[in-house]
């Protein structure tokens, strides 16, 4: 499919079998894909960067007109902290995440 990811969101089925993870630092592109995600009702919704990029991401998705409350299931930084420092680490620890999210687990060691 060929298409901006707002649009390419809009023709998938978002559901509870769904996850989503928004992996660009392009506005024109991720708040449309995560406001397109955050309607529908994936069982994850993540975006990587830093905390400060996600505090200046979450207030242009509430000036979109998205609630707190919606906000709130938004994962980021995306990922479990397991000290990644390589694309392959960071990419292993959203996996991981959305792992542990979908067998609602912490992500914690194994006891």
């Amino acid at each position: 499919m060929i298409a901006w990811p707002d649009e390419g969101l809009e023709k998938l089925e978002l559901n509870g079998d769904t996850a989503v993870v928004v992996l660009t630092h392009e506005e024109r592109l991720d708040v449309p894909a995560l406001t397109t995600a955050l309607a529908g009702e994936p069982f994850y919704v993540g975006a990587i960067g830093s905390r400060k990029t996600q505090a200046k991401r979450r207030d242009r998705l509430l000036e979109a007109g998205l609630s707190e409350e919606r906000l709130d299931g938004l994962a980021g930084p995306a990922g479990l902290d397991l000290g990644a420092d390589t694309p392959a680490e960071t990419a292993v620890s959203i996996l991981a995440e959305v792992l542990a999210v979908r067998a609602g687990r912490a992500g914690g060691r194994l006891v």
